[in-house]
């Protein structure tokens, strides 16, 4: 609960509470006018102004959700580290996943901020380092089950002495990257930004005095929990449970892997226990402590959108990840680098799953997953042939809301203020021409309020040597679905020379794939599940999706039961056959519930015949097969069916 009562006056801690959020904003522009790294640049980074305790007082306004939940964990770290032997002029270094972190490549640089002689606020800044060493370019190695494999673990390090640089201790960090000169001017670029918030914040203090800046900084944090707790309490007291999961644990065999949140509402206590998820995973999808406490944050944030975020919100939420050991809670020395495709997303889009039953006015389906597709060697384009990383993230779609179609080509969940990165930037700083990057027809889920649709792109290597690439996703198999009835996505994968006698389906998780000058790929993001049963789309809607390229005529009859008469697609003239979609709808409604009980080996053998697609296993038969082979997986399957039950069958008349 909150500790005391308000002592500032009303116009006093207005200002100063926007003033603390504006010196994490200048932070952030700081960042973006001199990083050295194409990813920084790209918006993945964040901000925060943490108190003398380490407690967040203000993150920025357009900090990424995962780091969300994490700065102070960090901040904390270093006050535990040195104690009292920190110093005016001191700046920190730590990316530690085991202590509060998210994972090896997001660097944070902590920076405390002394007034008249005494520690009153740390200002920190955490951005992804495009590599981090390790056994594979940009740093992640799906087959890693341990740290040790994923690159260079910093526990709290001191980079700066009361004003002087550690050079050996900078040179030394940066020379377990593959790019030396680019992290060693993110480093100073990340330290210089922190800069900008202790000038800010000694300029408050000289203008208001330390005593009122760090009263403020208190009562901020009391005001974001006041406000928390007061709406909370307003809600109906209840618990409700849910279960996302991942695609499967290369050490077991194939079936998905659940992740389990439970939410309750007492009086004005929040409380989420993600108590019952499965043991860590044989691979780098796991998440720590930090990144788990992050999701719950980041998805419960997502419903007080106007509330501003600092630890007030966090001691408003009362946390139970359950024992250490498992896919949420990994701890040391468990591999967490592909956290942010695994658990993260997956405890986010329960969480909202969970609010939407609370707030039904404001729900909304799962949302596409976070996917990374590195590639990474030497650059053959000049005779030094320097090392490259091509490391890319996509838009897709979100889910389908309550009242109206999920947003398409939007940044993940994971971070909404993720900029997509330019194709021109990253041609001209490697040797990887982009091939494709268009809306993907068919990729929202169906509903009577459709998903967002994804995105493919595709790319061919040029000149490039000695190369490789990797590839963090997931819902290969955990498809993005749907909620009241409506239907699932697309699957996530890459694919490898497609329609070429080399073609490779590689999936959504693998490492260390060689590849070779003249190769191409391309990927899928996923669009957003559907809301509600897609029968009661209004049969203009899916008109309209035709015509904008959305939805196929063939899917309008197969997914929504509305029947679309070509008549001049050049000019997207198209027209309603009404009595034929009312035919094919009580068809539909008839037979669609049986689809879920025919034999999924007599499925499976259609699709490997050509005979049934790959939407129409997902979406009607709810079947999953190896999409490479088409082989079916049993297990995977039967759960994948559970799921569609629950969230689909179970909402239609």
């Amino acid at each position: 609960m909150t500790s005391t009562s308000p002592t500032l006056d009303p116009v006093t801690f207005e200002v100063l509470k926007n003033a603390f959020a504006t010196s994490v904003d200048l932070m952030s522009e700081q960042i973006l006018r001199t990083c050295y790294s194409f990813v920084i640049y790209s918006r993945d980074f964040s901000s925060a102004l943490c108190d003398a305790e380490g407690n967040t007082v203000m993150q920025g306004s357009q900090d990424i959700a995962v780091h969300v939940g994490t700065l102070h964990f960090q901040c904390k770290a270093v006050l535990e580290e040195f104690g009292s032997d920190i110093n005016p002029g001191d700046i920190f270094m730590v990316n530690d996943p085991y202590r509060g972190g998210t994972h090896l490549n997001d660097v944070s640089f902590v920076r405390p901020i002394f007034a008249d002689g005494v520690l009153i606020a740390f200002a920190q800044n955490k951005g992804h380092w495009a590599d981090i060493g390790g056994s594979v370019p940009g740093s992640f190695d799906v087959t890693a089950t341990e740290h040790f494999g994923e690159g260079l673990r910093i526990t709290p390090v001191r980079v700066w002495h009361e004003g002087r640089f550690l050079a050996d201790v900078a040179k030394l960090l940066v020379a377990n990257t593959r790019s030396p000169e680019i992290s060693m001017g993110d480093l100073h670029a990340q330290a210089e930004a922190t800069g900008v918030c202790e000038r800010e914040i000694h300029r408050l203090v000289d203008k208001y005095g330390r005593g009122t800046v760090t009263d403020a900084m208190r009562e901020v944090q009391d005001y974001v929990e006041r406000i928390v707790r007061s709406r909370v309490a307003d809600l109906p007291d209840g618990t409700w449970t849910t279960e996302d999961y991942l695609d499967s644990d290369p050490a077991r065999p194939e079936g998905l892997v659940p992740i389990r949140v439970t939410m309750t509402i007492e009086g004005d206590q929040l409380s989420y226990d993600l108590t019952g998820s499965a043991p860590a995973v044989a691979s780098f999808l796991n998440s720590g402590y930090g990144t788990a406490f992050s999701g719950i944050v980041a998805g419960t944030k997502s419903f007080f959108p106007d509330v501003p975020l600092n630890s007030g919100l966090y001691n408003a939420i009362h946390t139970d990840l359950g024992p250490e050991g498992t896919v949420v809670n990994a701890g040391w020395p468990h591999a967490v680098t592909g956290f942010c495709s695994g658990p993260y997303e997956k405890i986010m889009n329960a969480i909202f799953e969970l609010w939407s039953k609370v707030v039904p006015s404001r729900a909304i389906a799962c949302s596409f997953n976070l996917e990374y597709l590195l590639v990474g060697g030497r650059d053959a384009r000049t005779d030094d042939r320097p090392f490259f990383m091509w490391y890319d993230w996509m838009a897709g779609g979100w889910g389908g809301r309550s009242s109206k179609d999920g947003s398409s080509a939007t940044a993940p969940v994971f971070g909404i203020g993720l900029a997509v990165q330019p194709c021109e930037g990253q041609e001209r700083l490697t040797p990887v021409l982009t091939s494709e990057h268009a809306i993907i027809t068919d990729s929202g889920g169906p509903g009577e309020y459709r998903g967002g649709c994804g995105l493919s792109k595709g790319g061919i290597l040029t000149d490039s040597d000695s190369s490789v690439m990797s590839y963090c996703c997931d819902r290969s198999r955990s498809v993005t679905w749907g909620i009241e009835g409506g239907l699932p996505s697309i699957p996530h994968g890459v694919w490898l020379n497609r329609g070429t006698p080399e073609e490779r389906f590689l999936g959504s998780v693998f490492s260390n794939v060689p590849v070779q000058s003249g190769d191409s790929f391309e990927r899928p993001s996923a669009g957003g599940g559907g809301y509600g049963d897609p029968l009661q789309r209004d049969p203009d809607a899916v008109l309209e999706d035709v015509i904008d390229g959305y939805v196929s005529v063939e899917r309008a009859a197969l997914d929504y039961g509305v029947v679309v008469v070509p008549v001049d697609p050049e000019i997207d003239r198209y027209e309603l056959d009404h009595d034929a979609t009312e035919r094919v709808r009580e068809e539909i409604r008839v037979s669609r519930k049986g689809w879920l009980d025919e034999d999924p080996e007599a499925v499976a053998g259609r699709y490997r015949s050509g005979e049934l697609s790959m939407l129409d296993l997902v979406r009607r038969y709810g079947v999953i097969v190896d999409w490479g082979t088409g082989e079916l997986l049993p297990t995977t399957t039967a759960q994948f069916r559970d799921l569609l039950r629950t969230r689909s069958v179970a909402h239609w008349s």
